[in-house]
């Protein structure tokens, strides 16, 4: 079920990085990724019938987590261009000096690198591409979610 892309005016966020995205640090890409993915998340528990807070946290963490984000990452391998596939792995291999509290450090970097490569496609304003993508996140488990 693929819906229309929300579109932003880039107006609105006038800060457009530093540098050239692909000479960003995969890790300062994973940044603003995990940013996105999460307002993304929260968008579509939002856009559900129950809004008790609670419920809410509940079923984001089922999408925020890394080792769901390493999952979702397993199902977009395969419909990847070899750009992607590239941030891909720039992003699984970046050092971040941190681990997740509950996965392990395979997961860990496969959830960095699903957010490095949705602060890849956000900053090339691949909206359309991010989108499709972030839809397959959720329904890879639509049959869950409520």
């Amino acid at each position: 079920m693929m819906k229309e892309p929300f579109s932003i005016d880039f107006n609105l966020f006038c800060f457009p990085p530093a540098k050239d995205p692909q000479q960003l640090n995969p890790i300062v890409l994973a940044y603003i990724g995990d940013a996105i993915y999460e307002v993304f998340v929260r968008q579509y528990v939002i856009s559900k019938a129950n809004h008790r807070p609670n419920h809410l946290h509940k079923l984001s963490t089922q999408y925020v987590s890394a080792r769901a984000q390493a999952k979702a990452l397993q199902v977009w391998m395969p419909l990847l261009t070899e750009e992607e596939t590239d941030i891909v792995k720039r992003g699984r291999n970046a050092k971040s000096g941190t681990s997740a509290k509950n996965a392990d450090i395979l997961e860990y970097r496969h959830s960095t690198a699903f957010e490095c490569l949705i602060g890849y496609l956000y900053y090339m304003k691949r909206l359309e591409r991010l989108q499709y993508l972030l839809m397959l996140s959720l329904e890879r488990d639509e049959g869950k979610v409520q």
